[in-house]
């Protein structure tokens, strides 16, 4: 019996079919492009069809933000593979498709119904179809030039609006958002940022890391307003013109760039009947609770990675790394070898001239060690829990990044007093 309907075409021209069978992995993500990749190395032999929802090649997506944004590199190096290598590969990609129903079988296999009406029957199913950005609800919040940065097309749409704006605001004071700020101050825009919360990047890094970056980015000319409530997005003309808060301030802006987070896009995983929370729920091989379906990168909640995690603890992982690793796991579940999804968790943020990377996962830790090189840019924090290191947040510094990578990795420890000293180097504490 099928634990899901597709959508009905009663009365519509008979559909096209699909006829290639074999794994269908809808999401042509980073995770979803390493997927196929990683099935191949392995020697995966049945035919593989990677689909996505956007009119584009797979491309990366961190340099949306940056490079791209201010054209120092073009939309080609963005791009994966050539579309040599999918075919070389028996890899059929299919651009601007978006699955609307799944009928699946007990077995795993089923078959996908797309908005075009083309019907995908597959003997596996991958999900990797990642998150959307979070929308901001507030009076003006459809006005032209209001605008998010999540995909290709977002930051094609920005780069069309930027040669005629001076003034942009940029509601939220996460990654993306810093990101975005950093390089249109670069390009010439006079940027306020808005942050709802206390602090900046508060979900991703501890008082210091944000205290850090909120004065360096205040001495580049960011005006940066903390617990900034938003009260209405003004236009004329059906264009934005400025931001209203709810103290009276009125900031001028020919773009508001919305950077609030994002929302997995668990419908699909919903359609099936898949456990849903915070994501779609896998267990360490990347499979749902179908025991049959792929569920890889942004989308997934999935066991702590961490070695030496609580048990039972889990975590939803927003990053290039985790959409990689994880989909070299679920390629080894579907050839049959069960590798539990174990490693150390990093991350990258280029704000201006500084590269923060963060190893590991800070969250329970009870105390911290830092240390910083003013004159060099450098500013590291190491996160401990019951004096064992846990994480690090690292600016300018990857050779501290690259210590704590290597003690976490090798479940050893760097002692917390020693490491206060900024002259010595981390991996000489290593044991």
């Amino acid at each position: 019996m099928s634990t899901a309907t597709a959508v009905s075409t009663a009365g519509a021209p008979a559909p096209e079919a699909h006829t290639a069978t074999g794994l269908l992995i809808v999401g042509a993500s980073q995770s979803g492009v390493q997927l196929a990749i990683s099935l191949r190395a392995l020697g995966y032999t049945e035919h593989i069809t990677l689909l996505g929802d956007e009119d584009h090649r797979p491309y990366q997506r961190p340099a949306l933000s940056k490079e791209f944004l201010q054209d120092k590199i073009g939309s080609e190096s963005l791009i994966f593979r050539s579309n040599d290598y999918w075919d070389e590969h028996n890899v059929t990609l299919v651009k601007g498709e978006r699955i609307d129903g799944i009928d699946s079988n007990p077995d795993g296999s089923g078959v996908a119904v797309g908005s075009s009406g083309t019907r995908y029957p597959y003997t596996r199913l991958a999900l990797a179809v990642g998150a959307r950005p979070r929308r901001f609800e507030a009076e003006g919040s459809d006005l032209h030039g209001v605008v998010y940065l999540r995909n290709a097309d977002d930051a094609l749409h920005l780069k069309d609006l930027a040669p005629d704006a001076t003034d942009v605001v940029v509601i939220g004071g996460g990654f993306i958002g810093l990101e975005a700020a950093s390089s249109l101050q670069a390009m010439g825009k006079k940027v306020t940022v808005l942050e709802y919360g206390p602090r900046l990047v508060g979900r991703a890094v501890g008082e210091d890391t944000s205290g850090y970056f909120l004065r360096q980015h205040r001495d580049r000319g960011l005006d940066i307003h903390l617990e900034a409530r938003v009260r209405q997005i003004h236009g004329s003309n059906g264009q934005v013109s400025a931001v209203e808060l709810e103290t009276g301030e009125v900031i001028d802006a020919q773009i508001v760039l919305i950077g609030i987070g994002v929302i997995p896009n668990t419908e699909l995983g919903e359609k099936l009947g898949l456990k849903i929370e915070n994501g779609i729920v896998v267990d360490h091989s990347a499979l749902a609770s179908d025991g049959h379906t792929l569920v890889v990168g942004d989308v997934a909640n999935m066991p702590n990675p961490v070695p030496g995690a609580p048990d039972g603890e889990r975590i939803r992982l927003e990053s290039v790394n985790n959409a990689v690793e994880h989909a070299k796991v679920a390629a080894y579940a579907l050839m049959g070898q069960r590798e539990a999804y174990a490693g150390i968790p990093w991350f990258w943020s280029n704000q201006a001239d500084m590269k923060l990377q963060i190893a590991g996962l800070s969250m329970g830790f009870d105390s911290t060690v830092k240390r910083e090189v003013p004159e060099k840019g450098k500013f590291t924090v190491l996160y401990y829990r019951d004096g064992q290191i846990i994480a690090a947040d690292c600016v300018n510094a990857p050779l501290d990044f690259m210590a704590v990578k290597q003690a976490l990795a090798a479940g050893k420890n760097i002692d917390p007093q020693a490491s206060a000293d900024p002259a010595v180097q981390l991996k000489t504490l290593i044991a």
